[in-house]
């Protein structure tokens, strides 16, 4: 039978990429994104996979929302088995710098998101005896760039909330693991990449970046999607509330350069 996954953020960057491998996987995959065409775009890039891959537009900050969509999907397939949680945003400022408005977004999509995700998922996980959740976080909840507090402190509760979905269910074995990526090449990276670029171009910015890391370029997609595919599976029945780093050697680099 086939399983039964939620993937937010699903329509693009990360979200997407797991979304591919879980449906190579013989998942059904339900995709919920607040981009209505992107939505759209993904499902007929999918759709050769058929009645398996399908999208609902959600508000994943939205309790009422999270709550309807998640309910239609596990009283449609009587369960769930996985939930991917991608839906995230980045925001730029210090503490001096950052509005209450942008601390409270930040929290709500990246944080508050995965609560509730896990608050209404978790019970039609019980119903079929078990479960995985991943949350995708960031390096950034374990070392930081300059101006970024509300994006970096964010991360940082996605690792302790992972954590302690994964100590109250544990014994049900519902699993819950966070994925620490880099720099991955995704739409956010991007959009990013274009705000810093007033005198040079998105590229030169991405290749920096990317050349930032000891392996030499930034994460794809579908590199991610694999460490997704495998924490779901039951090839990892036996890992629950860890931080996987994935990240090209990056937080293993000491930064002073040695001359050659």
């Amino acid at each position: 039978m086939s399983k039964i996954a939620i993937v937010t953020g699903g329509a693009k960057g990360i979200g997407y990429g797991s979304t591919k491998r879980l449906l190579d996987d013989g998942a059904t995959v339900i995709m919920f994104d607040v981009d209505e065409a992107g939505l759209s775009k993904a499902q007929g890039e999918l759709a050769s996979h058929g009645e398996r891959i399908s999208g609902v537009k959600v508000d994943i900050s939205s309790d009422t929302q999270v709550k309807a969509a998640i309910e239609s999907v596990g009283n449609k397939y009587g369960h769930i088995d996985y939930v991917v949680n991608c839906a995230g945003i980045q925001t730029y400022g210090t503490a001096v710098e950052t509005s209450e408005d942008t601390w409270d977004k930040t929290f709500d999509v990246n944080v508050k998101s995965m609560y509730l995700t896990a608050k209404y998922a978790i019970p039609f996980m019980r119903k079929a005896k078990g479960g995985s959740i991943v949350n995708i976080s960031s390096v950034q909840s374990l070392a930081n760039q300059k101006g970024v507090v509300a994006y970096a402190a964010s991360k940082g509760a996605i690792n302790s909330l992972t954590r302690a979905i994964a100590i109250d269910h544990a014994a049900e074995q519902i699993r819950c693991n966070a994925i620490l990526p880099a720099s991955v090449d995704t739409p956010m990276l991007r959009a990013s990449a274009r705000a810093f670029s007033s005198t040079r171009s998105e590229e030169d910015i991405l290749q920096e970046w990317g050349s930032s890391h000891p392996i030499g370029r930034m994460a794809t997609i579908h590199e991610i999607g694999e460490l997704v595919g495998f924490l779901c599976s039951d090839k990892a029945s036996f890992i629950t509330g860890s931080s996987y780093v994935i990240d090209g050697g990056l937080m293993t680099q000491v930064p002073v350069i040695l001359p050659d």
